[in-house]
């Protein structure tokens, strides 16, 4: 039996096309993708992603621990900010990717991807178990039946979104007005009659905001937005605009370029990897693969002439050899080519390096290019 977020009846209203994903029934689009990717691009959309789990950890010991559970360096955060982090297995394979927030003093809010929301729970709940913590107590929940939530993503979201939340900020980060939170801020707001968190971190490559909190709210949210982005060209969007969004700007997403199997490193994320705070899981191996290199890496890459889109699974071909295969792959709407992520050994991922991709017995020329594969500067973009 899927599960259903509290704007399953507004997706039906409005024409969704609904599909499983991560064990939920979510809308892929209401028009059309490209009608949805274009919007976020050039004005606005909203996104139901309720569907994303929320896990609470508080307590005296709740900033060692995640410290010793995640990449990223807890240490950083101060009340009102986030940051995008990873949770590896001993050998350095990621369990996930989430974002960790400070709510205030020794209070986390962690979202991680659905499909990984009980699994990660399970893995958090083990690890506290065995946690030495004197003096300090611990304390984790998963919160997720206690949070809906949508991302409000696009250029011109700036424009009405403070109409739709209006008014300062109450707790974690202090800002006269949601447009005044910057990048991996999160405050609390007043809305209606209860409240709601806002965060500023996105998955699109574009400006915008989350909005987290009880499911009546987020349903008021989701169509206050709608009804005060009118002006500004706001759609409903679906699964299937995010993922090309997010592809063409290189975000990895968990189960294609991200696996238990798969390293920050190998992935090209070790900017979020804090091999200097200390011991944490997955660190001793990690720090070899910084040391000695790794032997897969992932690269984006674009197609050069006419040919179908490529997809998961698709092998990357170089020099007439088989090396590697597509992890990611779409039609870009805004740069109209096939584009892509996949992984190669390393002394071939190089930005320039001719590759062909292989469909159904037939090859497609194609080249590797720096992330990310699109930018608003096109001077920048290869």
């Amino acid at each position: 039996m899927l599960k259903r977020t509290v704007l399953y009846d507004r997706h039906q209203q409005a024409g969704g096309k609904l599909i499983e994903f991560g064990g939920w029934e979510m809308p892929v689009h209401y028009t059309s993708i490209m009608d949805e990717h274009t919007a976020v691009r050039n004005a606005a959309g909203v996104f139901d992603i309720s569907h994303m789990g929320e896990i609470t950890v508080h307590g005296a010991a709740a900033e060692a621990f995640l410290n010793h559970v995640f990449t990223n360096d807890v240490r950083k955060l101060t009340p009102g900010l986030g940051q995008y982090t990873l949770m590896c297995n001993e050998q350095g394979g990621v369990l996930d990717d989430l974002y960790v927030y400070q709510l205030s003093a020794g209070v986390y809010l962690l979202v991680v991807n659905a499909s990984r929301t009980e699994a990660d729970v399970a893995w958090l709940q083990a690890q506290a178990a065995n946690f030495p913590s004197p003096g300090g107590d611990l304390n984790l929940t998963d919160a997720s039946h206690n949070y809906a939530a949508v991302a409000v993503q696009g250029p011109r979201v700036q424009e009405f979104i403070n109409d739709c939340i209006p008014g300062a900020s109450l707790s974690a980060k202090r800002v006269a007005s949601v447009t005044h939170l910057k990048k991996n801020e999160i405050g609390g707001f007043p809305f209606q009659t209860g409240s709601v968190l806002v965060s500023r971190t996105g998955y699109t490559g574009e400006d915008g905001f989350e909005i987290m909190g009880e499911g009546p709210a987020i349903r008021q949210v989701w169509e206050t937005v709608l009804a005060r982005g009118v002006a500004s060209g706001i759609k409903p969007c679906g699964l299937g605009a995010r993922d090309t969004l997010r592809t063409e700007v290189c975000y990895p997403l968990y189960g294609h370029e991200l696996d238990a199997d798969t390293t920050p490193i190998e992935a090209g994320l070790g900017f979020f990897v804090a091999l200097d705070k200390g011991e944490f899981i997955g660190r001793s191996l990690l720090a070899e693969q910084k040391a000695h290199g790794v032997k897969k890496r992932c690269v984006a890459f674009k197609l050069t002439g006419k040919a179908a889109p490529p997809r998961p699974g698709y092998p990357i071909w170089i020099h007439g050899a088989v090396v590697g295969q597509v992890v990611s792959g779409t039609q870009s709407p805004s740069l109209g080519v096939g584009i892509g992520l996949g992984y190669v050994p390393p002394d071939q991922a190089g930005a320039g390096t001719p590759i062909e991709i292989e469909a159904r017995g037939r090859r497609a020329p194609g080249v590797i290019v720096r992330k990310p594969i699109y930018q608003r500067d096109p001077v920048r973009a290869e």
